[in-house]
């Protein structure tokens, strides 16, 4: 992706859920080099609204724009998604799951093995990753990040089955994106690391509210 967006907008949201509003008017921008961490309780709308971004669901009323992006590919072409499943295919290598995703994003990196060692991953390159463990998984999910470039990095619960080791190496890749003029959006129990991280609270069903600092 050449383009490289200067703000990312979230107007006036609503999204629903099974005919549930989850999200009821959320508004915030996240500019690049800018982290933001999604806070609250389970069911308060955390991965509604990262699936809502990256356009995996429609929202109810509101939207989501991206400044400065001159191309006509959609939002979601713009980001990176990490979910709870890591979308690791069981049948092929640690090395091929992640040829896979550079192909398949479209990614110009070539040096796989330097992605693979930056993420602990290089001594079972050619382990099926049917055979890995959750930590190592979820390492593998986290790598696609870096095999092919997206402005917008969308993290949910990444550093889930993370060892400390892990946890750093996530906290280094998003500090360096935000440095190079990306920008994250994450739900997290923890503190990545990164500096000017601001906070968005999403208070609940009950409330339907929210807090940005």
């Amino acid at each position: 992706m050449s383009d490289a967006p200067t703000r990312l907008h979230v107007e006036a949201l609503a999204v629903l859920r099974g005919g549930r509003r989850v999200l009821h008017d959320v508004s915030f921008s996240v500019a690049a080099g800018e982290a933001l961490v999604l806070r609250g309780p389970n069911g308060a709308g955390k991965t509604t609204l990262l699936r809502t971004i990256a356009g995996y669901m429609q929202p109810a009323a509101g939207h989501v724009r991206i400044d400065g992006v001159a191309s006509d590919a959609t939002l979601g072409e713009h980001c990176h998604y990490v979910g709870h499943l890591n979308a690791v295919k069981a049948q092929l290598t640690v090395a091929e799951n992640l040829d896979f995703w550079r192909r398949y994003l479209g990614g110009t990196a070539t040096d796989l093995d330097t992605i693979l060692e930056r993420l602990g991953l290089d001594a079972i390159a050619d382990a099926a990753a049917a055979y890995l463990s959750a930590g190592q998984k979820r390492r593998l999910a986290l790598a696609r990040l870096l095999v092919a470039r997206r402005a917008v990095w969308l993290l949910d619960e990444p550093t889930v089955s993370l060892d400390t080791d892990g946890t750093a190496t996530l906290a280094a890749m998003a500090g360096e994106h935000c440095a190079g003029g990306g920008l994250v959006i994450a739900a997290t129990h923890i503190d990545l690391g990164i500096a000017g991280a601001r906070e968005l609270s999403l208070a609940g069903r009950k409330e339907a509210a929210w807090a940005l600092s």
